[in-house]
C-alpha cells in the first residue's frame, strides 16, 4: 500500500474507547483531575483519574512481552468456552484505513501463524463503516467461528451488534475501540485515551510561558478515545493557563495539516506549543514551521518511523504517546485463552509507552518504511522486517 494512500486513510483514524467496556484514559500527574463544565459527553472524571493512576502502576507480567501484562486486572473464568482445537477464529475490523491499523492486522496475522490450534481465520473489513459492520457481525455468527473478536467501528452504532453476538454464546473478545456494554468476555486495551492526551499536553504545558499560544490539531469529533485526549489536553492547558488558540481538525490529511498551521503562523506570528491527538500529520505540521522560518515549537506525535527519524534528525522538543500497536496480538492471545478454558482479564488493560527524547532510539527501528508503527511487539516474529515492508 502506498504511503499517499495510508496517509489519507488516517483522515478515518478511529481508535476508540467505549464507556462500560472502554479504556478509561490516564490524564495529568496529579490524581484530582478538575471537572470542567465544559467538557464533552465523552469526558468521565472516574475514568480521567483512573487512568491518571494507571500510568504510574507497574504491570503484572513480564516487561519483556507486553502485549501478555495486564494492569488492575480481575480475572474471569471460561471453563465453559474450552473446546477442542482446531478452532475457526473469526476478527470484525473496523477497517485498515490508517497505517496503524495497517501495522496492526499485519501483526496480528503473524500471531495468528504463531498458534497452530487456530486453523482458519475469517476476517472481515468493514471498511470504516457502521453499517457494514453490523452486516459483517450478522454474517460473522452463521460461520461457525469458536471465538470473534471485534474492533468496533464506533461505539453507540456497534454496541447493539456486540451485544448480540454476546447473546449468541460464541466468546467475543472486543478490543482497540469500546462498546457501550460489558457483556464480551474480555475487553482488550491500553490505558486509555486520557492518559495519551494528557502525556502531550503535560510535556508542552511545561515548556510554555503562561498564556502561551497553543493551537490543537484533531482528526475527528466524536469518536471516544479522540474524545478522551482532547478532555486530558483541555483540561491540562486550562490548569497551566495555556492560550488555546485554535481547535481544528486535520481529518488526518497531510496537506490540511500542513495549511491549518501555516494559517495561524501568519495569524498569530508563530505559536508555542501544538497539541495533536493523534500522530499521522505530525510531520506535515513540523514542514508548515520549517517553510515559514520558524522554530519549531514543541509538538507530539507517535510511533510513527517517520517522525520519530524527523524528531531525532532535527533534534525536535517532543514527545509521542502511544496506543500500543501490540493490542492486535493481545487479542489474539485472549481469543487462544478463552478457548482453552484459561482464565483472562475481564478488562485487559496494557501498558503504554510514551516515548521521550531519552527513549527515542529504542523506538526507531533501521530498515523500516516511513508508516510502520514501532510498538506492535513484532520485531521477533517470524517474518520481519519483510512481513511488515521493512528491509
Amino acid at each position: 500500500m502506498s504511503r499517499k494512500v495510508l496517509v489519507l486513510a488516517a483522515a478515518l483514524l478511529a481508535v476508540t474507547a467505549c464507556t462500560s467496556t472502554k479504556p478509561p484514559g490516564a490524564v495529568g500527574p496529579s490524581t484530582t483531575g478538575p471537572t470542567d463544565a465544559s467538557q464533552s459527553k465523552f469526558f468521565n472524571q472516574a475514568d480521567f483519574d483512573r487512568q491518571l493512576k494507571q500510568r504510574t502502576q507497574t504491570p503484572q507480567g513480564d516487561p519483556a512481552t507486553p502485549w501478555t501484562q495486564t494492569i488492575d486486572a480481575s480475572f474471569v473464568d471460561t471453563s465453559k468456552y474450552r473446546k477442542d482445537p482446531k478452532w475457526h477464529l473469526c476478527f470484525s475490523n473496523a477497517s485498515v484505513s490508517n497505517p496503524w491499523r495497517v501495522t496492526g492486522l499485519t501483526t496480528m496475522k503473524a500471531e495468528v501463524a504463531l498458534h497452530p490450534e487456530i486453523g482458519d481465520f475469517t476476517v472481515d473489513d468493514a471498511q470504516g463503516k457502521d453499517d457494514k459492520q453490523i452486516s459483517d457481525l450478522s454474517d460473522l455468527l452463521s460461520r461457525n467461528c469458536d471465538a470473534l473478536i471485534i474492533s468496533p467501528n464506533t461505539t453507540d452504532a456497534l454496541t447493539p451488534a456486540v451485544t448480540k453476538a454476546c447473546q449468541s454464546g460464541i466468546p467475543i473478545v472486543v478490543f482497540d475501540r469500546g462498546v457501550n456494554t460489558d457483556c464480551p468476555v474480555s475487553v482488550v486495551h491500553p490505558i486509555g485515551g486520557y492518559a495519551f492526551g494528557a502525556a502531550a499536553a503535560e510535556f508542552e504545558a511545561q515548556r510554555i510561558p503562561k498564556g502561551g499560544k497553543v493551537l490543537a490539531l484533531r482528526i475527528l469529533p466524536g469518536v471516544d478515545t479522540l474524545e478522551n485526549r482532547w478532555a486530558a489536553a483541555k483540561s491540562i492547558f486550562a490548569k497551566a493557563g495555556a492560550n488555546v488558540v485554535g481547535v481544528e481538525f486535520t481529518d488526518g490529511d497531510p496537506a490540511k495539516t500542513k495549511t491549518i498551521v501555516s494559517d495561524y503562523i501568519s495569524r498569530f506570528g508563530t505559536l508555542d506549543a501544538v497539541w495533536m491527538d493523534a500522530g499521522a500529520t505530525t510531520t506535515a505540521a513540523v514542514e508548515a514551521f520549517q517553510d515559514a522560518g520558524k522554530p519549531v515549537p514543541p509538538i507530539d506525535g507517535e510511533d510513527q518511523q517517520d517522525f520519530l527519524e524527523l524528531w531525532q534528525q532535527q533534534n525536535l522538543t517532543a514527545i509521542a504517546p502511544t496506543y500500543p500497536v501490540y493490542e492486535w496480538r493481545t487479542a489474539v492471545i485472549a481469543a487462544v485463552d478463552i478457548l482453552s478454558g484459561k482464565q483472562v482479564p475481564k478488562e485487559w488493560i496494557l501498558p503504554q509507552p510514551v516515548i521521550t527524547k531519552d527513549t527515542l532510539s529504542q523506538f526507531i527501528t533501521p530498515g523500516m518504511p516511513p508508516l510502520f508503527y514501532s510498538t506492535c511487539g513484532c520485531q521477533k516474529m517470524p517474518g520481519f522486517p519483510q512481513t511488515w515492508g521493512g528491509k
